[in-house]
């Protein structure tokens, strides 16, 4: 079967190209979009990222071209009309699971290195200036960490916190059965605001979590919690997030995700005047760490999308069922990304 793979990137293409089989593969770096969904005529398939619209009016042009199956190159769905996909008869399809490890590693990662004033202390070192009095961090250890989301990722943070030696509450209508063996707590999301230290979000972005992260949820967290998310940028008020960091009613903030990011991440900005006056102030912030939604980006996870996208496509060419298909029940799970 040919293929069209909108928003293809350089780091993807060698594993996409390993897994394709009997697939015939067409590239394009262009985001899907109304102006961009022509370009799919001839592709009964193709496959999308998270930067890509297939919002009602792209499928329904997608639908007159000829496309019949979507797979996506991702977790998350929020950027798929999927009630309108099932009503034009496109099939869609997501990878469920990859390598939560690589999410989960990364929130980590960017804790210690927010904590401990890595990236200070290098442009110190730099400068030859090899004072520490800027450089205080705290101990992990036996601090409270808050995570909302225990799916598969949200557990393999977990894990490395329990690790660390932190105590660990978390906040999700489907308790995992496997949080007793890491002495997880399920409290209510009040409470994990309240007492936590350390909070990391790892729910997908649907009409339950759109803004969980807003101007009470701010006024509810301890002035010296590190904010952690790496799952989907709506789930937290950017504007009620910069309140919060200018006037110190948290201490810090690690953002792999953001809001606005549609239009910055993934794409080539250099020397272009950035208009978002919103990212600019957050990445001025000294306080806060921002890296380019690139969480998953690890060989072994861009091997299973890969590897899911392409034997998706193969069942669903073959008349078999596709396990990952999401326009078969149309659900919307309410906090943990499995």
């Amino acid at each position: 079967m040919r293929v069209f793979i909108y928003s293809a990137h350089p780091y993807e293409q060698p594993f996409l190209e390993k897994e394709a089989c009997q697939h015939e593969i067409v590239y394009t770096n262009q985001r899907l979009s109304l102006e961009t969904a022509s370009r799919a005529a001839g592709f009964e398939a193709i496959a999308i990222f998270t930067a890509d619209d297939a919002s009602a009016p792209v499928l329904e042009k997608l639908a007159a071209v000829g496309v019949r199956y979507i797979a996506l190159r991702s977790v998350g769905h929020d950027h798929v009309d999927l009630a309108k996909a099932q009503a034009l008869g496109i099939h869609i399809a997501n990878v469920p699971e990859y390598s939560p490890y690589a999410v989960a590693e990364h929130a980590v990662a960017m804790l210690m290195v927010l904590n401990r004033k890595i990236t200070e202390s290098r442009l110190l070192l730099q400068l030859q200036d090899y004072r520490l009095d800027l450089l205080t961090g705290f101990d992990v250890h036996g601090k409270i960490v808050g995570i909302v989301g225990t799916g598969k990722i949200g557990m393999a943070f977990a894990s490395i916190m329990h690790g660390f030696g932190a105590h660990i509450l978390a906040f999700d209508p489907v308790q995992n059965p496997d949080a007793s063996a890491l002495q997880i707590s399920y409290v209510p999301f009040d409470t994990l605001l309240q007492q936590s230290d350390i909070i990391s979000i790892h729910c997908p972005l649907n009409e339950h979590t759109k803004y969980l992260f807003s101007w009470t949820a701010f006024n509810n967290m301890k002035p010296e919690c590190i904010l952690i998310n790496t799952a989907r940028g709506g789930v937290i008020h950017t504007k009620a997030l910069l309140h919060a960091l200018e006037n110190d009613c948290i201490s810090g903030a690690c953002l792999d995700v953001y809001e606005h990011e549609k239009g910055i991440f993934f794409q080539d900005l250099r020397g272009q005047t950035m208009h978002d006056t919103l990212y600019t102030r957050l990445l001025a912030l000294k306080k806060v760490l921002i890296t380019g939604h690139q969480a998953f980006l690890t060989r072994e996870a861009l091997t299973g999308i890969a590897r899911t996208t392409m034997q998706t496509i193969a069942c669903w060419e073959s008349g078999s069922p596709v396990p990952s298909e999401l326009t078969t029940t149309i659900h919307q799970p309410l906090y943990s990304i499995k």
